[in-house]
């Protein structure tokens, strides 16, 4: 997931703050950020009832299905992000078929696509045109002990291409959908598909298909009953029992969201809402053990706040106090900018840094403000704040937002924190200004000021035209050097460009390479280990997704591994790659896989944020409008080890924070990345 200062939604004066998100997903979710399991909703299907007689070779049925239209609702705040090429596909089933393959790689020829289009802010409509003889794979699933033609077995599924061209190939996915199509999956099964509608495509009158799911409940399995299927297209309902075969030459089939949607509590009273999302969240959280969490005393502190809240703003401030019980990057709600404006609405102007030698200064001074009327300017040192030590004060200052998941990107939350104030406060203050001899004491007034917070945090002030990935040749050192600020723009985009940068690295020789990751979010995890796979030659798996199984009671390994897997190019070169507390979650996942065994250098003045926990399935919607997330999926590496969470990717070369850097002065942390991999080169 993102880092949480940009998370929450809303506006205050001039402050927007987007949604990103970015998590780690399991490789088996078709777009990568999106999950499933099986729901109740059934898809709706208009259907015609066969013939008593099959239809002969070479027969037309009158209603032979042609056209297939639908919707596709969705609820995950996820959905849409970066996809930019989205598409329905006839998805070939073969890989579920022939022993459950999850590697499963389509052929180009298999891939009939629709297009879709967004009819309103929670729903696409598509349309798929069904070919006249389909090029999938045949499967012969009628348990005669006999060798048949078999037949081609199809979902409808939600789609989105990254790389190569209009079409699938394996980096955009593999497997079956476990969500956004026509059938519903059982993540308690390894996804074992367990409802909806297929569509069967059979060559001639004399193949048979299963009419149930037989004694073991699963489908395409020996003791499946069968019964002759007619020839050309079927729709085959698994819902019904025994299954339904039909044909229409134009059927509705609206797509599943599956195990992605929002799990919406809205509508409920503020009681019985916290308590459905606690029963729900606190079960499923993945970190209770690793982060010492007290369940009971959480709900015990937050229970009788909720109870006593009389308005949506008395719930939300509810609802932050048991955001603050966790420390987790990834565990927050939406922006109320109400509550925000009451709380922490005032400021001086002024942007803090803590150097490595323990002095705190301003880095940054707003024209205009307060604390540029106190006489403030850049590199201003603060002894005392708000009558305590400078450090005192910010140990025990606000992380407005919540906690994180180490102490780390606290400290640098905290920076942040110690500056916003209700407005109208009165603080006194010592400092010490570049040049003075001798401390000065003054009082400050909060203001209303949004406009520090912005700056302070580096992914709100971004240039809005900055490219998600742009890279150049450095004068100095002759190295590449690349830049993503982001996993979760058009996803496309970024792979067109970062492949682009990378070939042309490799045109003119380039010896060795840098890669700052310094300020990301995060965003697709998938996307990110492809952009890893063009520095390594072999495959690497990273980790593995646990999830809370309600039949087991404890965490179950989920879906394929994460995986690094090498990409169509190969830069060799050496490389170092920069990170810090603002690379949050996929950012993270990038960082550590390029360094994987040494491949690359790690860099910064300090650890990555050190959030890493999935997130996808744990989206809720409670009263008042408020957004919470939750993660659900704990990875672990091959050894059985927690990944990234609550440490970071953690630098090699550790380079200290200076005023020089401090001030923008110089970029030290880049600096030390050109040494370390010019010293590689020669």
């Amino acid at each position: 997931m993102g880092n949480r200062r940009i998370m929450w939604i809303g506006s205050l004066g001039a402050l927007a703050l987007a949604a990103l998100a970015c998590l780690s997903v399991p490789p088996l979710f078709q777009n990568s950020n999106q999950t499933g399991e099986s729901i109740t909703l059934e898809p709706e299907v208009t259907t015609t009832p066969l013939p008593a007689a099959p239809v002969q070779p070479g027969a037309e049925h009158p209603n032979e299905p042609v056209l297939i239209t639908g919707e596709i609702p969705f609820t995950s705040p996820f959905f849409l992000e970066g996809n930019a090429e989205p598409f329905v596909l006839l998805e070939d089933e073969a890989g579920f078929v022939n022993g459950r393959n999850m590697e499963f790689t389509w052929s180009l020829a298999s891939q009939s696509i629709g297009p879709v289009e967004l009819v309103d802010e929670d729903t696409l409509t598509y349309s798929l045109e069904l070919p006249a003889v389909p090029a999938a794979t045949l499967v012969d699933v009628d348990n005669n002990g006999q060798t048949d033609t078999g037949v081609q077995v199809f979902a409808i599924a939600y789609w989105s291409n990254t790389w190569g061209g209009p079409f699938l190939e394996p980096r955009d996915g593999r497997g079956w959908s476990t969500a956004y199509a026509s059938t519903t999956t059982d993540p308690e099964r390894d996804y074992e598909i367990d409802g909806g509608t297929l569509v069967v495509w059979a060559p001639d009158d004399q193949q048979a298909f299963p009419t149930g799911f037989g004694a073991d409940d699963m489908l395409f399995t020996e003791d499946d009953p069968t019964a002759p299927i007619p020839a050309g297209y079927n729709l085959v309902d698994l819902n019904s029992e025994p299954f339904q075969f039909s044909k229409q030459a134009e059927p509705v089939i609206d797509l599943i969201e599956g195990e992605g949607a929002v799990n919406d509590y809205s509508s409920m009273s503020y009681v019985d809402a916290f308590d459905t999302f606690f029963n729900k969240a606190s079960v499923e959280y993945p970190f209770t053990q690793d982060k010492g969490l007290d369940w009971n005393a959480i709900y015990n502190q937050v229970a009788p706040l909720v109870a006593a809240a009389r308005n949506d703003d008395d719930f939300y401030r509810a609802m932050r106090v048991f955001v603050d019980d966790i420390p987790d990057g990834h565990v927050g709600m939406s922006f109320n900018a109400n509550v925000f404006r009451q709380d922490y609405g005032g400021s001086f102007g002024l942007v803090l840094a803590e150097l490595s030698d323990g002095r705190v200064i301003a880095s940054d001074v707003l024209p205009g403000t307060s604390g540029a009327n106190a006489g403030f300017v850049p590199g201003t040192e603060f002894i005392t704040w708000d009558g305590k030590p400078i450090d005192q004060a910010i140990s025990q200052a606000s992380t407005l937002f919540g906690p994180g998941s180490t102490a780390h990107y606290d400290r640098d939350e905290q920076l942040i924190g110690v500056t916003r104030y209700p407005p109208g406060t009165r603080i006194e203050v010592t400092y010490r200004n570049p040049g003075d001899s001798s401390p000065q004491d003054t009082t400050l007034s909060a203001e209303v000021e949004i406009d520090s917070l912005i700056e302070a945090i580096p992914s709100l002030s971004m240039d809005e035209f900055t490219l998600p990935v742009e890279g150049e040749v450095l004068d100095d050192s002759g190295l590449g050097y690349i830049r993503i600020t982001t996993f979760s723009e058009d996803h496309n985009l970024m792979a067109r460009l970062w492949e682009r940068y990378i070939t042309t690295m490799l045109d003119n020789d380039v010896p060795g390479l840098i890669i700052d990751v310094r300020v990301n979010g995060g965003g697709n995890g998938a996307l990110a280990l492809d952009f890893a796979g063009y520095l390594f030659d072999h495959e690497i798996d990273l980790d593995t997704g646990y999830y809370y199984s309600e039949e087991t009671g404890s965490f179950e390994p989920l879906g394929v591994p994460s995986r690094i897997e090498p990409g169509p190019y190969y830069f060799k070169g050496p490389v170092a790659v920069l990170v810090g507390p603002d690379c949050a979650s996929a950012c993270e996942g990038f960082a550590a896989a390029v360094s994987y065994g040494g491949r690359a250098t790690v860099v910064g003045n300090m650890p990555s944020a050190g959030m890493y926990g999935e997130v996808g399935r744990g989206q809720y919607e409670l009263p008042g409008d408020i957004t919470l997330q939750m993660p659900t999926g704990r990875p672990e590496t091959p050894s059985g080890d927690l990944y990234i969470e609550g440490v970071g990717v953690v630098p090699d070369i550790t380079v200290p924070i200076t005023e020089a850097s401090a001030l923008g002065q110089v970029d030290a942390v880049l600096q030390a990345a050109e040494d370390a991999v010019s010293a590689e080169v020669r």
